[in-house]
């Protein structure tokens, strides 16, 4: 393809993704930046026993077309655009043309860490609260959002705890501990994968968060963000580190499906956001290729329809098995988290634009 013929139809690319007359839309304009992507199978096995260990600090990549290959000097941070988007195609022609990716539809999972390392880092997360829902309103003011905060454990509240009200009535260990609502503790609490909305145990929220619709995810009609996503987004740290397996089991389809512990929270015409914060990830069931495959599922089999961010370590040692998933989707990010969460996270989200000019809606 001549590079004229690229350009142009990077141009009209760019030119999809802006609002119709009568839409609008938080986004002011396509990148100018976009780097090259971290590879274009994302769910080929990884053979190498870990990460290359490339990546720097606030790295992102993100591709324009299936064409593009892994650049093995990325990971400096340095970005290029990349104007060629794939096989040549009649853009004159309806049939032809790729529909306009941002139609205001973006689904933002945040998969959380409640094991006792995340202590010394809560203040952090508890920090970064505000930042997140200012991004999200700010940058996605006129889209249709859902937001859901998943913990990666099997279990519910701490059962010492349990142990304790069930004995005393209170728990010594965590004297705010909710003993007088365990009765409203139900099955989609105890089960992983469900979006929270009732943590309990050390520096956890240990109550429950007012949710509109009954949902376990919030939406555009939550009446004051900020202080609910706090609310299920505080954790606690009594708990494991299995974000793998959370994300997994938050993209079964059973999870989604009417009646399901997450019914509705998955859009087929949406893009799909993860954030991790958390540790490696030892002892989640499975590995970075079945946890991709389940999102991949999920999305129909479109790696372009997810934005990745890992915020732990951007060296990407080989332990680290939630940077190696990340680096399996050509749109991610991976961030300090001895840094600003919520700088990281601002960061990440323009990767979300870049992904909307490539986005076909299910």
């Amino acid at each position: 393809m001549a590079p004229r013929i690229r350009l142009l139809l990077a141009f009209g690319l760019a030119l999809a993704c802006q609002p119709t007359q009568g839409e609008t839309t938080s986004f002011a304009s396509v990148p100018t930046t976009a780097p090259p992507p971290s590879g274009s199978d994302s769910s080929a096995a990884d053979t190498s026993g870990g990460s290359d260990g490339s990546s720097s600090q606030g790295s992102t990549t993100a591709a324009s077309g299936v064409s593009s290959t892994e650049d093995p000097s990325a990971g400096t941070g340095d970005t290029t655009l990349l104007y060629d988007v794939g096989p040549d195609t009649d853009t004159d022609t309806g049939s032809d043309t790729k529909p306009a990716g941002c139609e205001g539809k973006i689904d933002l999972l945040f998969v959380l860490s409640r094991a006792a390392s995340m202590k010394s880092r809560q203040e952090m997360l508890l920090a970064a609260f505000p930042g997140f829902i200012a991004t999200i309103q700010a940058k996605f003011a006129d889209f249709d959002y859902h937001i859901m905060v998943v913990d990666g454990d099997t279990e519910w509240g701490l059962i010492t705890c349990d142990l304790a009200c069930e004995m005393d009535g209170f728990c010594g260990g965590v004297p705010d501990y909710p003993c007088d609502l365990l009765h409203l503790v139900t099955d989609c609490d105890r089960t992983i994968g469900a979006g929270n909305v009732f943590a309990a145990g050390g520096n956890a929220s240990n109550k429950p968060c007012q949710i509109a619709g009954g949902r376990r995810y919030l939406t555009t009609e939550q009446p004051n963000l900020a202080d609910t996503f706090s609310c299920v987004a505080r954790l606690g740290v009594s708990g494991r580190d299995l974000m793998g397996q959370a994300l997994s089991a938050a993209m079964k389809p059973e999870m989604n499906a009417a009646g399901g512990c997450n019914a509705g929270f998955l859009r087929d015409d949406a893009l799909l956001m993860v954030t991790f914060i958390g540790g490696y990830d030892y002892d989640s069931k499975g590995n970075p290729e079945l946890w991709a495959d389940r999102v991949l599922e999920a999305k129909g089999g479109d790696p372009g329809a997810v934005v990745m961010l890992s915020i732990l370590n951007p060296d990407c040692p080989a332990p680290d098995r939630i940077c190696e998933l990340v680096k399996k989707f050509p749109y991610h990010q991976v961030s300090d988290l001895d840094l600003d969460f919520g700088e990281a996270f601002a960061t990440a989200t323009d990767l979300v634009e870049v992904a909307c000019a490539e986005f076909i809606p299910g």
